[in-house]
């Protein structure tokens, strides 16, 4: 089984009772909305990430105001020709406030639209986890960097 290590940025940005986020289209096809962000290139810092990821995904210019926390999650899942993964991710998140550049839509990358929407319509939007999780950050503020209650990886 092939191990991998994949670290990703992402941003909360939250401005007039609105959430910015991107469409990602899944492995199966389906559209689901996730944070602004992604993975990061070797030898790249997990800011300069966030940064590239946002400008990348939504045309927008971020300033961040701070790290929230860390997401890890285990995944094991199949790849072509049959060879399974075991793949750790580390997602850093970070909070965002945009400071220039227009809303567009990432062309030939993972995502194919950026939106905001209202925070009360979050919890009807198709949503990777993520969302849920990076909004709990910014609305708890964890000391820890994570929820008291989240689960470990491995555990």
């Amino acid at each position: 089984m092939r191990r991998k290590l994949r670290v990703a940025a992402y941003a909360i940005c939250v401005r007039d009772g609105q959430i910015l986020l991107a469409r990602w289209i899944d492995d199966d096809g389906r559209p689901e909305w996730t944070l602004p962000g992604g993975g990061m290139e070797h030898g790249e810092d997990p800011y300069d990430t966030v940064l590239r990821e946002v400008d990348e995904e939504t045309g927008y210019d971020i300033e961040v105001t701070g790290l929230l926390g860390v997401r890890s999650n285990r995944l094991t899942f199949r790849r072509r020709f049959g060879r399974t993964v075991d793949q750790h991710g580390v997602g850093l998140v970070y909070e965002g406030r945009v400071t220039g550049g227009e809303l567009r839509h990432e062309i030939g990358g993972s995502t194919d639209m950026a939106a905001w929407h209202d925070l009360d319509a979050v919890p009807g939007l198709n949503r990777v986890p993520l969302v849920d999780y990076g909004l709990r950050l910014w609305r708890e503020r964890p000391v820890t960097g994570r929820p008291e209650d989240a689960d470990r990886v491995g555990e």
